[in-house]
């Protein structure tokens, strides 16, 4: 997952978490936004580690 993903998902998430107050039978909206963040936030960890990895090794170059 790439880093513009992770953003993607961090901003969809707090979107249905902070501004959405529809209601569906059966789903929580604010629960599926925790997860959506949760999970953008650990891609974009991951992506931002990765992306430190390939710079910094000195065989890369």
């Amino acid at each position: 997952m790439g880093i513009g993903i992770s953003i993607l998902l961090i901003a969809i998430g707090a979107i249905l978490l902070l501004a959405v107050t529809t209601t569906v039978a059966g789903v929580s909206i604010n629960t599926i936004g925790i997860i959506l963040i949760v999970v953008g936030a650990i891609g974009l960890l991951a992506g931002i580690l990765a992306s430190s990895r390939r710079t910094s090794d000195p065989a890369v170059r």
